[in-house]
């Protein structure tokens, strides 16, 4: 990936090599050595606007081969958790991968709800070739439009209403044939049959004439009881005739609604052949087709009244046509993923990880008071959307959702999309509810989150091993080479030209990849940490454009690095103002026994900062402790408290070979009011620590820095930077002397890029930064003794350190035996 521009090759200068100088122990280093430049004349570019936009991530390799591998891979489970430090651009990189593979992968399918006609509760899926989809809804809308038109007008044709005529005559007359048939027997009889409004009722008649009661019983007993007996014949003739009624009516609707599923069929017969033609090859369109044609058959009616609403309740003409709607929702296609302008396989990020957004709803809406829900009130989830395709998710944002952790993991777990509220996933739903036909899932699903994360979930949760089996872990720093750098440049002119910022020259980009390396704390390396970069960059626009500039150089850049740290460092500069005004007491000039400067790192927000320590030791006879006081409070943490006990084994491994540690020990973090973790200031206190047996002044004038081994080697620790600042800014505030300096491990050398102002007092000689590699080295800059080599006896020579330190330590333990002599005789003479 080469720039273009011109054909010079770029080539930063490294430390220790091209003629520099390396770093000696116990020497101050030299300025080159506290700050590796990138040299903007090496950049082969005037703006880097020159430079082709970078298509790849810098120093992304393996977490790119890991997504590649898994999109490339179809097998379960071998999902993708993208771990790495925030901002190292997992989310710009994944989906950029993801797209590219996307563009050659075939565009999903459409997925449709459509009703069952056979059990409502439970909608039918429909699947569709993509942009088929809203295609059938289309056309079942203009269905339901033209039926509402065709279908009162097949009724009210002459030969619907001649056929119609033809079975109301019929059930008529059969009617009037039964009951007259009835009749003429009862009249034969002497009995009249009577209608009134209770119904038929039956009477004896004589001369023509109904019979009132007085008459009735004015009659001979004999004919009483005859006519009594013929009223009761006929009674029973006429209960048997009613009997048949029901079954006459039955047949009779029956008849009608035949007619009218014949013209129905009739009239919609030639509409669903051509509707059907058009699906022929979808089995499951042409049976839901069927179900509609029968369900229209049967339900005739619909379309040739007008819907009413419930008694009682007035309906305003608005309210009824949406009444009359709501009754064809039945025969609507809900479309839930329409795939018709998708080009390839989707790719998808859902922000908000929830139940409800992963897997779909179930909405309600208001009808009479009431909340009611069918299937065209169910909607997409993030997995329907994304189903055939990609699917990315913040896993921070997936846990912390309302139960979309386990959803997401049932999904893939069952390989199908299951639309359910919340209560039936819990069971505890109390009302009835849709079930709506599971949906198939074929998705490559990408976590995003941090480290701390994925080995969490990793040691924890057993699905997750199962289900995302590939981890795509992004680096936070890459290696500063000359080809990366012009890779940073690339990836700067990529950003100038997607955020439309302002021309920048290569002075500029030249101090970004100082701060690029400032920011990983190492002059070897450079942060992939491109959010911060592109953040300076914008803010070093807007400084430009605010002054009126056509173009950003390293002054605007410097401008708005500074900017940064000024905005959040009030506590920093309060800090350095109570050392100014001895409320914190630093001493930066003089010796003193037993006291050392200390340094460590707050972080606050997005600062860090260091900050100097006053750390003390004292001693006295006893049993060989050495007491940690944060600790003993509980304000020290275990890699602090673990970096004490280290100096007990050191003490021991040097000195109690010959002689019994008879002391006691105690180290404080002095003004300290806060937790302190870390081993970073294990050295320091080690160094008070000696001083305080030797009885040996130390200069205050130095910080030091650094951990330490048990063998007394000096270790490494982070934020040497940092460190030095706030120690080169505390003795601004005392004033500088010229002998003061700061003590680093030399392993941290490596990791210096210090601000200018700092390199340049290194220059003038009123600063210095020291490195070493033992405890003895550092006891000879802090005090200056030599630390002394034992001989073969074991001795060290006099007027040394260790002398010194060995001398104290044996009339400590004369002391401790004389004691115990002395204790032991009064006990014996008892």
């Amino acid at each position: 990936m080469a720039a273009t521009g011109p054909s010079t090759t770029y080539r930063e200068v490294e430390p220790g090599g091209d003629g520099l100088p390396a770093a000696e122990p116990g020497r101050p280093l030299p300025p080159a050595l506290l700050y590796r430049p990138c040299d903007p004349a090496g950049l082969p570019f005037e703006l880097v606007g020159e430079l082709e936009d970078l298509l790849e991530p810098i120093g992304q390799d393996r977490a790119v081969e890991a997504v590649q591998f898994a999109v490339a891979m179809r097998r379960k489970g071998y999902n993708v958790y993208a771990l790495g430090a925030s901002g190292t651009g997992k989310h710009t990189l994944v989906r950029d991968l993801l797209r590219r593979r996307a563009e050659d992968t075939p565009t999903p399918p459409d997925w449709c709800y459509v009703n069952n006609f056979t059990d409502p509760q439970k909608p039918r899926r429909l699947q569709l070739p993509p942009g088929r989809g809203n295609g059938l809804r289309d056309a079942m809308k203009r269905l339901v439009q033209e039926l509402r038109a065709a279908l009162p007008a097949a009724f009210e044709r002459d030969d619907y209403r001649a056929r119609r005529d033809v079975i109301d005559q019929q059930f008529k007359q059969r009617n009037e044939q039964g009951f007259g048939e009835l009749q003429r027997r009862a009249e034969q009889k002497g009995i009249s049959m009577l209608r009134t409004p209770m119904g038929l009722a039956l009477a004896p008649r004589r001369d023509g004439k109904v019979l009132t009661p007085e008459l009735f019983e004015a009659l001979p007993e004999a004919d009483r009881e005859r006519i009594q007996r013929d009223l009761e014949e006929v009674q029973g003739e006429l209960e048997a005739v009613m009997q048949k009624v029901p079954q006459w009516e039955r047949e009779h609707r029956e008849a009608v609604r035949e007619l009218n599923r014949n013209t129905t069929g009739a009239a919609i017969a030639l509409m669903m052949d051509e509707l059907r033609a058009g699906y022929c090859d979808f089995p499951d369109v042409v049976q839901h087709l069927d179900a509609v044609e029968q369900d229209i058959k049967e339900n005739a009616d619909d379309f040739l009244t007008p819907a009413q609403p419930p008694p009682g309740m007035p309906a305003p003409a608005p309210v009824e046509e949406a009444m009359t709607e709501a009754r064809f929702r039945r025969y609507q296609i809900n479309v839930i993923v329409d795939n018709g302008g998708q080009r390839g396989a989707p790719v998808i990020y859902e922000d908000n990880p929830t139940h409800q957004t992963l897997v779909g709803r179930v909405e309600y809406m208001a009808r009479f008071g009431a909340l009611v829900t069918d299937f065209n009130l169910l909607t997409a989830g993030a997995l329907h959307r994304a189903n055939g395709g990609y699917l990315m998710l913040d896993a921070q944002r997936l846990l912390s959702g309302n139960f979309g952790w386990a959803s997401l993991k049932r999904a893939l777990n069952a390989d199908e999309i299951r639309i359910e509220t919340l209560e039936q996933l819990l069971s505890m739903a109390s009302t009835v509810s849709l079930q709506p036909e599971p949906i198939p899932l074929d998705v490559k699903i990408v976590l995003l989150g941090p480290p701390l994360l994925y080995y969490l979930l990793s040691g924890a949760d057993e699905d997750f091993k199962e289900l995302f089996k590939i981890a795509a872990d992004f680096d936070d720093r890459v290696e500063r080479t000359p080809e990366t750098t012009l890779l940073y440049a690339r990836f700067i002119a990529g950003v100038v030209r997607r955020e439309k910022l302002l021309p920048i020259d290569r002075g500029a980009v030249a101090r970004v990849i100082e701060q690029a390396a400032r920011l990983v704390g190492d002059a070897d390396r450079l942060s992939a940490g491109l959010r911060e970069i592109v953040d300076l960059l914008q803010e070093a626009d807007q400084l430009a454009a605010g002054n009126g500039k056509t173009r950003v150089t390293a002054v605007e850049v410097q401008n708005a690095i500074d900017g940064q740290f000024r905005r959040s460092d009030r506590i920093y500069r309060r800090l350095q103002e109570e050392i100014g005004r001895k409320t914190i007491r630093i001493e930066t000039d003089g010796e003193q026994i037993g006291q050392v400067n200390g340094l460590s790192v707050m972080s606050l927000g997005g600062l860090s900062f260091g900050n100097p320590s006053r750390i003390t030791a004292r001693i006295r006879l006893g049993r060989g402790e050495v007491v940690d006081i944060e600790r003993e409070v509980e304000l020290g943490g275990p890699l602090h408290s673990k970096g004490v006990l280290i100096l007990s084994g050191f003490l021991g491994g040097r000195f109690g070979g010959t002689r019994p540690l008879s002391l006691n020990a105690s180290l404080v973090f002095e003004q300290s009011y806060g937790g302190v973790d870390g081993d970073s200031a294990s050295a320091a206190e080690l160094f008070a620590l000696l001083s305080a047996l030797a009885e040996v002044p130390i200069s205050q004038s130095f910080a030091v820095t650094g951990s330490v081994d048990q063998l007394g080697r000096i270790q490494a620790i982070g934020g040497v930077n940092e460190k030095i600042e706030g120690f080169f800014d505390a003795c601004g505030i005392t004033g500088f002397t010229g002998r003061q300096g700061v003590i680093i491990p030399a392993s941290n050398v490596k990791h210096l890029m210090l601000r200018q102002d700092v390199v340049a007092a290194a220059a003038e000689e009123r600063f210095r930064i020291l490195p070493i590699e033992t405890v003895d080295q550092g006891m000879a800059l802090l005090t200056g003794l030599s630390a002394g080599e034992p001989d073969a006896e074991g001795d060290y020579p006099a007027g040394t350190i260790n002398h010194r330190i060995a001398a104290r330590l044996d009339a400590f333990a004369a002391k401790a035996a004389e004691l115990a002599r002395n204790t032991a005789i009064p006990q014996a003479r008892a």
